[in-house]
C-alpha cells in the first residue's frame, strides 16, 4: 500500500503533521484529483491516513505516529547499505526538522544523545526509555508534564532512528513535548510547507543554557 509511488509521495508529505486536502495532495503526488481520491479512500480503509471533514472540505493526515514511524524506518532501509555512510539529505532537512510530531535531523540526534550523557534517560524494556528523577527534574523545567506524557494513550519514549542521520533521535510521547516546547518558546522556526526546522539565535543560547551544547 505504502509502495505505490503517488501514494508514498502523499504519506510522505503528511509527515509534517499538517492536514492537506485531496486537491493538494494530488498536486504532491503528480496525478488528478479523482486518482487522489480512489488512493486517499484505500489508504484510509487501510487505517494509514484519517479523513476529518470541514465545511466543503475534507483534511486528510496521518492516522498517527505509528505510521510516521514506519514511514521513517522505510526511508532508513530503501537508503541501503554503505560501507561508509556519507548523507544525500539536503542540508535544510538534514540540520533540523520534524519527524511527524518530534525532532529530527542532527538536532535531534544532538538533543537525543545529550539527555542520557546527561542520564536524563535511561534504557527500558522492549527498546524505549525511562525518564530517570534528574530527567523530570530537567523536564519539569522546561515544562513537561512528565506524568501526563507517560499516562497519553501513544508510547511513552523511545529512540526513534533518524533516516538522514542513521542514529535515534527521541520519539514517543516525551519527543513529541520536546518538540512543542522548541516551537512554543521559538526555539526552532518552521519553514513553511516543508518539514524543516531553523535554529533561532534564541534557541542556540537556550540549547547551550539548558543542555549544555552549541548548535
Amino acid at each position: 500500500m505504502i509502495g505505490e509511488p503517488a501514494r508514498a509521495r502523499m504519506l510522505y508529505c503528511l509527515m509534517d503533521n499538517h492536514a492537506r486536502t485531496s486537491t493538494e495532495l494530488a498536486v504532491v503526488a503528480e496525478v488528478s484529483p479523482s486518482t487522489a481520491s480512489v488512493h486517499l479512500h484505500r489508504l484510509e480503509a487501510e487505517r494509514l491516513v484519517a479523513v476529518q471533514a470541514q465545511g466543503k472540505h475534507r483534511y486528510y493526515r496521518l492516522a498517527g505516529a505509528e505510521v510516521a514511524s514506519v514511514l521513517e524506518g522505510l526511508s532508513v532501509l530503501a537508503g541501503g547499505s554503505r560501507n561508509r555512510f556519507v548523507p544525500n539529505t539536503p542540508h535544510t532537512l538534514r540540520a533540523a526538522r520534524t519527524c511527524y510530531d518530534h525532532l529530527a535531523g542532527a538536532l535531534g540526534v544532538l538533543l537525543h544523545d545529550r539527555l542520557k550523557t546527561l542520564e536524563c534517560v535511561a534504557p527500558a524494556d522492549g527498546g524505549s526509555y525511562e525518564v530517570t528523577p534528574k530527567g523530570s527534574k530537567l523536564f519539569a523545567g522546561l515544562g513537561i508534564d512528565v506524568e501526563a506524557a507517560r499516562n497519553s494513550r501513544r508510547r511513552f519514549a523511545f529512540g526513534c532512528l533518524d533516516w538522514s542521520e542513521r542514529r535515534s533521535h527521541l520519539g514517543g510521547a516525551m519527543g513529541a513535548a520536546l518538540l512543542k516546547v522548541a516551537l512554543t518558546r521559538k526555539w526552532v522556526r518552521q519553514e513553511l510547507d516543508s518539514r524543516a526546522l531553523s535554529v533561532t539565535r534564541q534557541g542556540e543560547r537556550e540549547i547551550q543554557t539548558r543542555f549544555g551544547v552549541r548548535v
